[in-house]
């Protein structure tokens, strides 16, 4: 490293520490390239960032030229995670060259950021399809889609199979036969496995996320944790949340 380029790291360092200024988590990093290769949008939207807020650096003066280049990394991140969990390479790529360019059209930062929320989801999705379209039927995978869109909510098997425009039967007999678990059971455990993240990476206490995901009651919830992670929600908390997103609020 040459002095010149010595002088101009020293003086980028000590303004950013002037300016209380420290990069984002390198756990809650890979957390969040990790829930776009499994195909998790509510983690991910759970642990993306907007471009250019709080932890990222800046990489030029000129605020839609700065935004535009961290959509660049971003994609380009995106796209080799994503290939490391099963997409082909030409279709990660591609999609990130895509990106990039309609990033480069952009006129105001406004517009980087929809561009930037599109790829989150369109990423996303595609993982969903890479993990679950190898052994499924579409009749199964669109099932699959249902539930992740709708943990919010109370899953219905019936109301499932009126919007996929399918009979109840045929769907419970088909989605067990290929998944090897009951619509419910399956259902139950995405909620789990969603609930589990928000142990990890959020402050909600165990009411509000049995709440927030439509547990028919609290006690109902933690039966259920309990016999997917086996262990109860407090514990698992205590064992594995991040505690630089949580603060001490335990439940009572």
């Amino acid at each position: 490293m040459n002095n010149k380029t010595e002088s101009m790291l020293a003086e980028h360092l000590f303004s950013q520490h002037e300016e209380n200024f420290s990069h984002g988590s390198f756990d809650r990093e890979i957390a969040f390239y990790e829930s776009i290769c499994t195909g998790d949008i509510e983690m991910v939207q759970m642990l993306a960032s907007p471009l250019c807020s709080e932890g990222y650096g800046v990489l030029s003066n000129d605020p839609l030229r700065n935004i535009q280049y961290h959509l660049a990394i971003s994609a380009a991140m995106i796209a080799r995670f994503c290939v490391k969990s099963g997409m082909t390479p030409e279709e990660a790529y591609q999609l990130s060259d895509l990106y990039i360019m309609q990033a480069d059209e952009c006129k105001t930062v406004e517009e980087v950021h929809a561009v930037h929320a599109e790829m989150l989801k369109i990423y996303t999705r595609k993982m969903r399809y890479v993990h679950s379209g190898k052994a499924y039927s579409k009749q199964v995978i669109n099932a699959i889609d249902y539930i992740s869109e709708h943990l919010h909510g109370r899953i219905m098997l019936e109301e499932a199979a009126k919007t996929l425009g399918l009979s109840t039967a045929y769907l419970s007999r088909l989605f067990r036969t290929e998944t090897g678990e009951t619509f419910t059971a399956f259902a139950n455990r995405k909620k789990i496995e969603y609930a589990a993240n928000l142990l990890r990476y959020s402050k909600y206490t165990d009411l509000e996320i049995s709440n927030l995901l439509c547990f028919s009651s609290q006690s109902y919830f933690i039966k259920i944790f309990k016999e997917i992670m086996h262990m109860t929600p407090k514990e698992y908390k205590r064992k594995y949340r991040i505690p630089e997103f949580v603060k001490n609020k335990e439940t009572k």
